[in-house]
């Protein structure tokens, strides 16, 4: 059987596929959601005359595939073969500076977990390189949802007392970091969830389950039954690691042109705030030659975007073009749940809430929380030409300079919600086209 009836008989699964050639050795290992579909397409005309692959499909005379449980046990298995194969086609991976990596500092008393292409040579230990830095960012979403690890850039000794007053982020809030920042975790319990984590990246899933498994049985004899069942809402996770989630697939701005602490150290100052703000939300209207509205709302974490915590809207209760009822919505939307939904993004009030517009659209979304009867967060809006920020109550605008690093960082979160609305509108567009 040649390469090509091989690969029509690969099951629909996610795993890896390694190419190889006349004497057995291997010329290419790639990772597959769907294993059939993806290394059929090697073998068809349009791999045959693509520059990027042309060379490559020659010179294949079989194909194996291994499976994988999830898309991210894939993508794990990939590394571990490129790195100890060294397979030609995939040579440029040996480029420490070129190529993601995964970087967990061991030394470190409470190790942070981080994305990195230029990884350290002593106190870490490192999972790569990887192929894809877009699909390695998703993964170490979807493991720390899992095993809750840090991923700041903190430096937390636990002889410091002065981290028992500190404030942990949105992270620690909707449980997706224990919150070594604060001591919420001890040095040990924190280094257990590390161990964890190291045996999944080194493919030691399914014994990591099997101890979890007599751990959950452990505590529900011990009638322990909170443990259990987060002991089983993980296991049931890592049975499943999937990279779900249209946010994954919307493209990351990489370039900052400030230091992000810079402009919230600046924010902090020009706002008036008692402590420098960690979470800023941003909120905007989008829509296209009157056409339906739709919105959407972005959120940071120091100074740099978390996207599990976007959101989209489609405006439901507007009729034509009408930016402030929008906005209002929206705003009701989002924030009419809080303190309702534990453990849920929708039940954390932002430091800073950011409004695309001028005085009109800061005043719709300060109705809203006068009707919910709360208090709102820190409210802004940055309207456009002038870049002038408004505040409630404040008769002038704040003007910054235009190289100012908190107006750099507020332009920064509104023009990714701009992005974000325009994107959603256009995939609503393309979708009515369809039908």
């Amino acid at each position: 059987m040649g390469p090509a009836e091989k690969a029509k008989a690969f099951p629909p699964k996610p795993g890896v596929y390694l190419m190889k050639d006349q004497h057995g050795r291997v010329l290419y290992v790639g990772k597959a959601k769907n294993l059939r579909n993806r290394a059929s397409h090697y073998f068809t005309k349009l791999a045959a005359e693509d520059q990027r692959t042309a060379d490559l499909v020659k010179l294949i005379a079989d194909i194996d595939c291994i499976e994988a449980d999830s898309e991210v046990d894939a993508l794990l298995l990939e590394a571990r073969l490129v790195k100890d194969i060294q397979p030609r086609f995939n040579v440029d991976l040996k480029d420490d500076k070129s190529f993601p990596y995964l970087q967990i500092r061991v030394r470190e008393e409470f190790p942070r977990v981080e994305f990195t292409r230029t990884p350290r040579r002593r106190g870490v230990r490192l999972y790569g390189p990887f192929t894809s830095a877009k699909s390695l960012r998703a993964a170490i979403q979807v493991l720390q949802r899992i095993f809750q690890f840090r991923t700041c850039g903190l430096d937390i000794r636990s002889d410091d007392v002065r981290w028992r007053w500190f404030r942990p982020c949105l992270l620690h809030s909707i449980r997706q970091c224990t919150a070594p920042c604060n001591f919420r975790v001890t040095r040990e319990q924190y280094r257990r969830q590390i161990r964890k984590l190291i045996m999944v990246l080194e493919g030691k899933k399914k014994k990591l389950i099997r101890v979890m498994e007599q751990e959950m049985a452990a505590a529900s004899a011990a009638t322990l039954f909170e443990k259990a069942a987060r002991l089983r809402d993980e296991i049931e996770a890592l049975k499943d690691l999937s990279l779900r989630g249209d946010v994954d697939k919307d493209v990351q701005p990489e370039v900052f042109q400030i230091e992000p602490r810079k402009g919230l150290i600046g924010l902090r100052k020009v706002l008036g705030l008692r402590d420098t703000p960690r979470t800023i939300e941003g909120v905007d209207i989008a829509h296209l030659s009157g056409e339906e509205q739709v919105a959407a709302l972005v959120a940071f974490i120091d100074g740099l975007p978390f996207k599990p915590g976007y959101r989209r809207y489609r405006i439901k209760s507007v009729a034509g073009v009408d930016d402030f009822a929008s906005i209002r919505e929206v705003i009701s939307r989002r924030f009419r749940h809080a303190e309702t939904k534990p453990g849920a993004i929708e039940n954390v009030f932002p430091d800073i809430l950011l409004i695309d517009g001028g005085k009109g659209q800061l005043n719709a979304a300060l109705e809203v929380f006068r009707v919910l009867g709360s208090e709102p967060p820190c409210l802004i809006s940055l309207a456009k030409r002038e870049e002038e920020i408004y505040r409630p109550g404040d008769a002038e605008p704040i003007r910054l300079g235009r190289h100012a690093a908190a107006l750099r960082l507020l332009q920064y979160v509104r023009d990714e919600a701009h992005r974000f609305a325009q994107h959603y509108h256009h995939l609503l567009r393309r979708k009515k086209i369809e039908e």
